[in-house]
């Protein structure tokens, strides 16, 4: 027999994955709506994964995106291919899109997604790599941890494949740039450039969802 769940943790008291707010547009305060109450605490105050069993089915995309600062030589051997463990892009796309399948498993109150596409890209800019992840699926719970894990995740290969060159590189600037669908609708970040003014591109883009 099912056992019943602990007080305070019934159906999700707002839309969003556990952490992120209702109705706030994944803004990542992680408040309800209107209340000052965490949707992934209990009444206790204990961390629990947010009930979101009696939500709608729907189809929600987010796309993220963040950077990494290295020195004006490493950027250099990027753009020139020039990099001793081999191809830069390949690597750290695969590494970003496997990242997203296992944010359930990474983030202790994510919930684990069935995810119908996810697209990692990259640009070179005058500080760096920036790099740009985009995750959808048809689910009761947004995919913005899944994006900015991608995110997150790119960003680590990079170093990882570069720091032979460069032990300097810092990861900057993730960020959730739009989300869309759910109850709480559309979020995009203000002033945030179009994907195309952020630098030039490099290699073969990746296929988008």
């Amino acid at each position: 027999m099912r056992e019943p769940l602990p007080a305070g943790q019934g159906a999700e008291p707002g839309p969003g994955r556990a952490g992120a707010p209702a109705g706030a547009g994944g803004t990542g305060s992680g408040l309800a709506a209107g209340s000052q109450e965490w949707t992934h605490l209990d009444g206790t105050g204990r961390a629990r994964m947010v009930d979101t069993s009696g939500k709608p089915v729907t189809l929600r995309e987010a796309v993220a995106r963040g950077r990494v600062r290295m020195a004006p030589a490493t950027l250099a051997r990027l753009r020139a291919g020039d990099v001793p463990k081999g191809d830069v892009w390949a690597v750290a796309r695969v590494a970003g899109i496997l990242a997203a399948k296992e944010t359930g498993r990474l983030i202790p109150l994510c919930h684990p997604l069935p995810l119908d596409a996810v697209a990692v890209d990259f640009r070179l800019s005058a500080e760096g790599v920036e790099i740009q992840a985009t995750a959808r699926t048809a689910a009761r719970t947004g995919v913005e941890m899944e994006a900015l894990t991608a995110v997150t995740v790119a960003a680590l290969t990079l170093i990882d494949m570069c720091k032979a060159l460069d032990r300097g590189m810092v990861i900057e600037a993730v960020r959730l740039v739009r989300k869309t669908g759910g109850r709480s609708g559309e979020y995009t970040r203000p002033d945030e450039p179009a994907w195309e003014d952020l630098g030039e591109p490099v290699g073969p883009p990746g296929p988008q969802p």
